[in-house]
């Protein structure tokens, strides 16, 4: 017997409130192992076809492996105790809310009545969209979807008739454009829009507070605000009414130095006083090639490590496809399989010391003075860093799932850079919208203990900033 006699015994009326069938495919829950619980009152499908992907994909120590797992882990605590026959006909799902209908999960068979057609062979999509077929076809009266971030198998669907969508529960912008560059820009003088103004000095520090009307765009902790005429300022407090702005000297801040580096533009200096802030405990540097983000952070880094010593020791860390498949056939240490996904930072490194008479011996100073760790994201999952700066470097490649799970790893005195690029997603399925990094910076822009900024311009080159603009 299979889920959709059951449900079948009880036939629903046609009604706009009636729950939908929701058909999950193997990517939604490799990108989102608690997708399950993300359907409200609907009905949740899970073909049996997408729990033989997640068990040949579950083994090894591979990023997607432990996803698997985690996905599989859900499927049981909802359905491990259940009945075969309640499986069939469909579980409640129990979820923290209790505000709606608990919807249902079950498992679908593969059955395909002989007098439907059917996509030939024997390739995984084509068999789940077989099993959707088969559930549309069995209840005619009825909302079926399938739900995937696989933009072919989509097509294939809308081609035999079967309505299809990109899962979305995730992705909290629908246009990139939209996200918050960690700084507001006005041409011509901010002070000639200010009506009000309360200026106070605390601690050699000078304050303005100002209207929160006077901002046309939402304002967030830790923003920037940058004008024409040399006025640099930091959001440093906020309510309904009204923005504390801390002034910033704008020539002191592009000065401002971390082991040796200097900021190239004001764009660099407003992300290396976020780096240089240790009540600033998240930094998401993004913008494109060249434009600064690692050696930046590295500087950074290696400033609040050797001689201030805010923290102990340095973890670097990053996704890259191909890294899971390949780490385990290099050989050596952790780190020693590491440090050629790392190359990035360890090249930022000897940029920082090239003018040095002993570049080599200078580099071998910092590694000595502090641990600079290469972490592989399948070891930091459980793991609990404390008094650690941990970089993320190339995190437009995770899913937020997987952000979540190294953010939450950093312990009592811990700060978190993540470096990326949203324009250059290697991650089959994920988006600029859909990426972890915009998930982080969205949800962690009203955190007064973080900030973000889009650095512009590629300093790295000329030729590097004409490859950025033209191929």
């Amino acid at each position: 017997m299979s889920v959709v006699e059951l449900v079948e015994s009880s036939p629903p009326s046609p009604s706009a409130a009636q729950p939908i069938f929701y058909v999950l495919d193997t990517n939604v829950l490799i990108h989102d192992p608690t997708a399950i619980y993300n359907f409200d009152e609907h009905h949740v499908v899970i073909p049996i076809t997408v729990l033989e992907e997640l068990d040949n994909l579950k083994s090894g120590r591979q990023t997607i492996a432990a996803e698997c797992r985690q996905a599989i882990r859900e499927l049981d605590s909802v359905l491990g105790r259940a009945s075969p026959e309640e499986v069939e006909n469909g579980v409640p799902i129990s979820r923290y809310s209790k505000s709606t209908s608990p919807g249902r999960l079950s498992v679908l068979m593969g059955e395909t009545p002989d007098n439907l057609i059917t996509l030939p062979g024997r390739n995984n999509d084509n068999l789940i969209l077989n099993d959707v077929c088969f559930l549309k076809n069995r209840f005619p009266q009825q909302r079926v979807v399938l739900v995937s971030k696989d933009i072919n198998i989509r097509l294939k669907a809308r081609g035999c008739g079967i309505e299809a969508e990109d899962y979305q529960n995730d992705q909290l912008l629908s246009d990139i454009e939209h996200l918050n560059k960690g700084y507001i820009e006005y041409e011509g003088s901010f002070w000639s829009r200010v009506e009000n103004v309360e200026t106070l000095q605390d601690a050699g520090r000078t304050y303005h507070k100002v209207s929160r009307a006077l901002f046309q765009v939402p304002v967030h902790p830790n923003q920037f605000i940058l004008d024409g005429c040399g006025f640099l300022a930091r959001v440093c407090a906020l309510d309904h009414h009204s923005v504390t702005l801390l002034h910033l000297d704008l020539e002191k801040t592009l000065q401002t130095e971390a082991w040796g580096l200097t900021p190239r533009d004001v764009y660099q200096a407003m992300a290396l006083n976020l780096l240089l802030d240790p009540d600033v405990h998240l930094v998401n540097l993004t913008g494109s090639a060249g434009s600064g983000k690692t050696i930046l952070a590295l500087a950074a880094a290696i400033e609040m490590t050797v001689p201030n010593k805010l923290y102990r020791r340095i973890i670097a860390t990053r996704s890259t496809q191909g890294l899971d498949e390949d780490i385990g056939f290099l050989p050596g240490t952790e780190e020693e399989k590491m440090e050629p996904w790392l190359g990035a930072i360890t090249d930022n490194l000897e940029a920082l010391h090239w003018d040095d008479e002993n570049c080599h011996g200078s580099i071998d100073y910092v590694l000595d003075k502090v641990p600079l760790l290469f972490k592989s994201m399948n070891y930091i999952r459980g793991r609990s860093f404390q008094s650690s700066l941990i970089i993320i470097d190339e995190s437009q490649n995770l899913t937020p799932h997987q952000i979540k799970t190294i953010v939450t790893r950093a312990g009592k005195g811990s700060k978190v850079i993540c470096l990326g690029n949203l324009a250059q997603i290697d991650t089959p399925f994920l988006t600029p919208t859909s990426s972890g990094l915009t998930y982080l910076t969205e949800r962690f822009k009203e955190f007064s203990h973080g900030g973000n900024i889009l650095l512009k311009g590629v300093p790295r080159s000329i030729l590097a900033e004409f490859a950025e603009a033209h191929l």
